[in-house]
């Protein structure tokens, strides 16, 4: 069959328009919609800090509607809280198991640096000192965070309260008062290396290895002791 005889105008037909990318659709079920927006708003947290989180950017990045973090946090300050809590709270139950450990002093103290490292990978060290910052100016953000760093406090305490009472060891300073020496010292550790100070000008890993080496003389001073303590019943 012979084809029908089409007659051009002389115009070559218009190309076929590329459709526009489609944004992600918001999610529907509500605990992946909240992992997502806390996801999102820790990446903008460490990348563009407190002073610059917009929560429609989050919520872009999240790829849900904006109004859908008022609906589960409430608001920014609340949003940044869950962040910190969501990661505060998997990294003390990580403490305290290397702390319940029967591990030396010393071994801990590695392993804390170890966990020091990740944490400065993970960004949490970003966001801890992100929210800190944030909170010398603001009362009600400072007042919800400064209980949130005081638990690293009690459970540093606790852990020096553990150890000075299984060695034994008669010190003329209570524990309460060492565990704020270590905890005061991760802080400004924490301070500076987000400031990015360098190590020729800050030392501060120099300053972490010379504890290891006050813990490894403390522990075998320990084992020592507890020698001519056996010793000496036999």
């Amino acid at each position: 069959m012979d084809k029908p005889n089409v007659q051009s105008n002389g115009n070559p037909a218009p190309a076929a328009s590329t459709p526009a990318p489609r944004a992600r659709p918001p999610r529907a079920d509500g605990a992946g919609t909240r992992q997502a927006i806390l996801q999102a708003a820790r990446r903008r947290l460490c990348e563009s800090g407190y002073a610059r989180l917009n929560v429609r950017d989050i919520a872009r990045d999240a790829g849900v509607n904006h109004a859908l973090i008022g609906y589960h946090f409430g608001g920014k300050q609340q949003l940044v809280l869950a962040v910190l809590d969501d990661a505060n709270q998997t990294l003390l139950q990580r403490q305290a198991r290397m702390y319940h450990d029967t591990a030396s002093a010393t071994q801990k103290w590695h392993q804390a640096c170890a966990f020091y490292e990740q944490d400065l990978d993970s960004g949490f060290v970003r966001l801890l000192m992100e929210l800190m910052g944030a909170s010398f100016n603001d009362k009600a953000l400072r007042a919800e965070f400064v209980p949130r760093m005081l638990s690293w406090h009690k459970l540093v305490e606790a852990a020096v309260t553990d150890v000075v009472r299984t060695a034994g060891l008669k010190l003329p300073v209570p524990a309460h008062v060492i565990a704020a020496w270590i905890g005061w010292f991760w802080i400004g550790m924490e301070a500076s290396m987000t400031l990015d100070i360098a190590e020729d000008q800050g030392h501060q890993r120099e300053a972490l290895a010379a504890v290891n080496t006050l813990l490894e003389l403390a522990d075998a001073g320990a084992r020592r002791s507890k020698g001519r303590a056996r010793g000496g019943r036999s």
